[in-house]
């Protein structure tokens, strides 16, 4: 599995279990073991053992290996490792305690939006639809009639 449809997969697994204000950093030139930080927010305990065990499973699904996982007893800071992406799952308050961010700052990794594609509707064959008259249409047609007494 390549690096970007490993971090898309993260992303999304966290967007699936409503992990807040996900970043993603790109610390390939720094001299980390990795190349890729995720840093995601949860809000209760549960919550981020739900994000980090969602993150494991998707990914567990598409053929990457799980390095290792710290934090899953205590629930306030979760960490993934997938060997070149690594996962911080964290509640708000540890998250502005540690502050990640400045730690594997710079700049964030840009992804792309994944699209989602909606079908149009199916239209029977034979079936034409009723065109409607525009409200304004119908209000003067309705006052252009004479009134019964």
């Amino acid at each position: 599995m390549d690096l970007r449809s490993k971090q898309r997969a993260v992303v999304d697994a966290l967007e699936d279990i409503k992990g807040r204000d996900i970043v993603v950093y790109n610390t390939a030139a720094m001299p980390s073991m990795f190349e890729r930080v995720v840093i995601a927010s949860g809000d209760s305990t549960r919550q981020v053992k739900a994000l980090a065990d969602h993150v494991q499973d998707k990914l567990a699904a598409l053929g990457a290996p799980v390095v290792g996982v710290e934090g899953e007893a205590n629930g306030e800071w979760v960490l993934v490792d997938f060997g070149d992406v690594v996962v911080h799952i964290m509640h708000p308050a540890a998250r502005d305690f540690y502050n990640l961010e400045e730690v594997w700052g710079g700049k964030p990794v840009r992804m792309k939006e994944t699209a989602v594609k909606v079908p149009p509707p199916k239209r029977t064959p034979g079936k034409k639809s009723a065109k409607k008259r525009p409200a304004k249409r119908k209000a003067r047609a309705k006052a252009a009639r004479p009134r019964r007494k």
